[in-house]
């Protein structure tokens, strides 16, 4: 046999397969190769200008040979960049070799130098227009004045150095003056730096803002809510996870630093009466039980209202908060010498009208008493949810200065350690005490909770004794001058280079140019029950908000989670899922729940008259059954005015939208509503004709049926509304009473059968006779039919034996399904749903209504006629609430039932 192939082999073939390994030398000239091969792709070839001579002399045949190669060279060129994908093309060439790639500097270079190409830069190039030729001198104006202060701070060290004092530290150098609060006048918001002056024209920045700028749906630039810039909602969905945070598990984060606040200075005895004209009036807020209120340990949460036409209107839901009393003061004589503090927190929607009020009651007493604006003094931050507590005790550390213990409220926060819900604790309890810079300890660490049953029994201790009356010291956040040291913090830049020189992962210790920051922790909780989680509301001078938030969205939690941020759409959740009313939109009753109305009003229409006619409602088609044609109202709007006969309002205010957000504004604008007085023809819409009935006088004209309603015009309540079988209640959803049974015709005596079919208004005629009834057999409540009396027998009898539980379930499962009730007549009009009543029984609208993650079925909150329903419930106080929600647009209706909430 010959020799084999060198290729036949198998370990030939297996060599033959493996990738090729090449020496340096060789992969050297691959490189170089390469190199040529991409430079003679990126230059045209072209002939020397010898190969057109011959002899010393122009050949003209060489000539044309030679510009022949070249436009052929030149043509081959275009063709071939032409087939290059336009992302790998070569860019333009730079005429700044600082600007190109480091090998390639040096042949830029060379080759500027052979073109005599001027060389440019940037900050050296003339502008070109007149908008950048005054933008590059005003940069050098600035520098020119940076450079400046740099010198004067450098002289101010050298010279405390030369007087043997110490050496001004970097972190309070150029602190910044005192801002001017006026008082009994609207203060301008803190004035914004220079490269961000003109995003702030018409709106102020939240302290958070450019966290919140990244990472959420913020107001129209041009469009801001209440004149603030404010997160609407986080990018990421967070519906379900809003749900879960707020009650099972986590916790939710708000800056609410928008919410104003005003501060009311004086003599006690002053303020009682001030406070009582705007409706802190309840009884037990000035007698004993209201001590605790008076001293500073509670809050007060209620209803602001305030006299108009013989009777009181509401303003807004408020927060008053007093500045706990120096130690024997109250023992003091002379009680007209005394001065207190006292804090009113209320929504931007209302301020200037709350303000307006307070101004004028604060000039009719003396000795004289005055407020403040201070909306950009203190910020807050609201949290909720089971780890609520947790997130504060890893942020908040309380400042202790040498030889000086702790405060009582500051060893009454820590010991909360373990505590899953701040409505466990007094109902508005409230603790003052001073806290550590937040960045001093950052990144925050995750909490211990104890496990012992004894720290466990002490932490139920303290929430039954909560001795925040021991030792009480007035809080330093009342104070002007604190409040203006804690905004003067390190900069970042300084604390990084004290935690450089620190030992890692130890946290620093407060220094000399770490100021103490006033803050204020107040619980709140739902006054019905206990059940709901409380929420934790923090006060903290407006500057420090954003180092607190920085820290407490980064804390490690038990659970695993960390804390989650909301905007403004999840506090409409949360309220929603607990059963609340959130102003302004549920509050129609006031001045900014009526221009919230109306506001929503205009955008529901724009988005309406946006989409094609094929795909947008047509309310003049709308088939509601009977014979009936058409929307009852305005189906874009909560139509009071159909309900109360009122006039609409003007075509020029319903459809501005200009118009709407300058009047939202207009609690920021400086002494606007002075400046720009309303005009004599203008009138206010008349949804700020409606009169708001409380529940308490609710109640008690339930409870005295010869009682006469109040001389309220156009009065309402506000409702909650629960579904009580299938459905889903939207906003501006039409909420009808059940239809009236009609009364049975009188027998003529000349008549020889009796009439059995009840006369009908002209406007029912073609009603079903029995549509209560239809309704009423829709109701849970109300159905009982055989099955559902079996089954309750079945459970008071239980039995007790194996078999007869098998036997039972067996029977319940062969068992035929329970009868429904009867078809309605109308089933060939709306699939054999009941017919909704006419438009007499119309009684409200719902304000806000989706599905209630927290029930499990359709909610909603809304505002029913008080006239329409009184007599309704004194008749039969269970049927009385029950009513028909039928969504606009739609023409099936959904049982349900109404309770007043506020």
């Amino acid at each position: 046999m010959g020799p084999k192939p060198a290729g036949g082999s198998s370990s030939g073939g297996a060599a033959s397969k493996k990738r090729n390994v090449r020496s340096p030398a060789a992969a050297g000239d691959a490189f170089r190769q390469k190199r040529a091969k991409t430079f003679s792709a990126r230059s045209i070839p072209a002939q020397p200008a010898d190969a057109a001579l011959k002899d010393g002399e122009l050949d003209l045949q060489a000539f044309v040979s030679a510009h022949e190669f070249e436009i052929r060279s030149l043509e081959q060129s275009m063709a071939t960049s032409k087939a290059v994908p336009r992302g790998l093309r070569r860019r333009t060439a730079s005429h700044n070799p600082k600007r190109v790639p480091r090998r390639l500097r040096a042949r830029a270079k060379r080759e500027m130098a052979e073109d005599n190409t001027p060389m440019v830069e940037a900050r050296k190039r003339k502008p070109r227009t007149t908008r950048a030729r005054i933008r590059a001198e005003t940069a050098k104006r600035l520098g020119i004045l940076a450079a400046r202060k740099r010198r004067k701070q450098l002289q101010l060290a050298e010279a405390a150095q030369q007087d043997g004092k110490e050496p001004i530290d970097e972190g309070v150098i150029g602190r910044k003056p005192r801002p001017k609060i006026r008082r009994n006048q609207l203060n301008d918001p803190p004035k914004p730096t220079a490269k961000f002056r003109k995003r702030q024209l018409s709106k102020t920045w939240l302290p958070t803002h450019p966290w919140h700028a990244k990472r959420a749906r913020m107001t129209e630039p041009k469009n801001p809510l209440w004149r603030f810039a404010i997160p609407l909602t986080p990018n990421e969905k967070i519906y379900r996870p809003t749900h879960r945070s707020q009650g099972e598990r986590g916790t939710m984060l708000w800056d609410m630093s928008y919410t104003s606040t005003i501060g009311l200075y004086g003599n006690p005895i002053g303020m009682e009466r001030v406070l009582k004209r705007v409706g802190v009036s309840r009884e037990t807020c000035w007698n004993d039980k209201g001590k605790r209120w008076r001293t500073g340990t509670r809050t007060w949460s209620g209803m602001m209202s305030r006299e108009k036409d013989g009777g009181r209107r509401l303003l807004c839901p408020a927060t008053v908060l007093w500045n706990p009393e120096q130690p024997g003061l109250e023992e003091n004589e002379n009680q007209r010498k005394v001065q207190r503090q006292v804090y009113l927190r209320v929504h931007p929607s209302a301020f200037l009208e709350v303000f307006n009020e307070l101004l004028r009651l604060t000039k009719m007493e003396n000795p004289r008493l005055y407020i403040e604006d201070l909306r950009f003094e203190i910020g807050s931050i609201e949290l909720t949810g089971p780890a609520s507590t947790e997130a504060l005790l890893a942020v908040l550390t309380p400042y202790t200065a040498k030889d000086t213990p702790k405060s009582t409220h500051a060893q009454l926060f820590e010991s909360l350690r373990g505590l899953t819900n701040p409505a466990a604790l007094p109902a508005n309890a409230v603790l003052h005490f001073s806290v550590q810079d937040p960045r001093l300890r950052y990144p925050p660490r995750k909490v211990a909770f104890p496990d012992d049953p004894q720290a466990q029994m002490g932490l139920l201790e303290t929430m039954a004794k909560w001795p925040a009356e021991d030792g009480l010291e007035p809080s330093s956040l009342f104070d002007r001058d604190a409040r203006h040291r804690a905004s003067c913090l390190p900069s970042q830049k300084f604390i990084n280079r004290r935690r450089g020189g620190a030992a890692p992962g130890s946290f620093l210790k407060p220094a000399k140019v770490d100021p103490p920051i006033p803050v204020i922790l107040m619980a709140s909780r739902l006054a019905s029950s206990t059940q709901t989680q409380g929420t934790w509301t923090l006060l903290a001078p407006w500057k420090c908000i954003l180092p607190m938030w920085y820290s407490m969205v980064h804390v490690p939690l038990v659970s695993g989670l960390n804390p989650r941020f909301a905007g403004m759409d999840e506090t409409m959740q949360v309220a929603f899922e607990r059963g609340l009313p959130w102003f302004p939109a549920d509050y129609l009753g006031t001045d900014a729940g009526a221009e919230w109305e109306l506001e929503q009003r205009r955008k529901r229409k724009r988005e309406w008259e946006r989409r094609p006619k094929s795909k947008r409602t047509e309310w003049s088609a709308l088939d509601l059954g009977a014979g009936r044609k058409g929307e009852v109202g305005d189906g874009l709007s909560c139509d009071f005015e159909l309900l109360f006969g009122l006039p609409r309002p003007q075509e020029d205010q319903t459809l501005s939208g200009d118009s709407a957000s300058d009047d939202a504004g207009n609690a920021m604008d400086v002494d606007k509503a002075e400046r720009q007085p309303a005009k004599q023809h203008d009138e206010p819409p008349s949804l700020k004709l409606l009169s708001p009935v409380s529940k308490a006088t609710f109640d008690s004209l339930v409870a005295s049926p010869a009682l006469p309603p109040p001389a309220l015009p156009n009065a309402i309540l506000n409702v909650r509304i629960s579904v009580l079988a299938r459905g889903v209640a939207t906003t501006c959803a039409r909420i009808y009473r059940l239809p009236s049974t009609p009364s049975p015709a009188p027998i003529s005596p000349s008549a020889e059968v009796p009439a059995t079919m009840p006369p009908q208004d002209a406007d029912s005629a073609s009603l079903p006779h029995d549509l209560r009834s239809q309704w009423l057999a829709r109701a849970p409540c109300c159905s009982t039919t055989a099955s559902s009396n079996r089954s309750k027998r079945a459970k008071m009898a239980k039995p007790t034996d194996t078999e007869a539980r098998k036997r039972l379930l067996a029977r319940e499962l062969i068992a035929p399904p329970a009868p429904y009730p009867p078809p309605a007549p109308n089933q060939g009009d709306i699939g054999g749903h009941p017919l909704v009543p006419d438009a007499k029984d119309l009684i409200g609208f719902v304000t806000t209504g989706s599905f209630c993650l927290s029930h499990g079925h359709g909610a909603a909150m809304g505002s029913v006629a008080l006239e329409k329903v009184l007599a309704d419930v004194r008749s039969d106080g269970k049927e009385g609430r029950l009513c028909i929600v039928r969504n606009a647009g739609e023409n099936v209706g959904w049982i349900a039932r109404w309770e007043v909430v506020i």
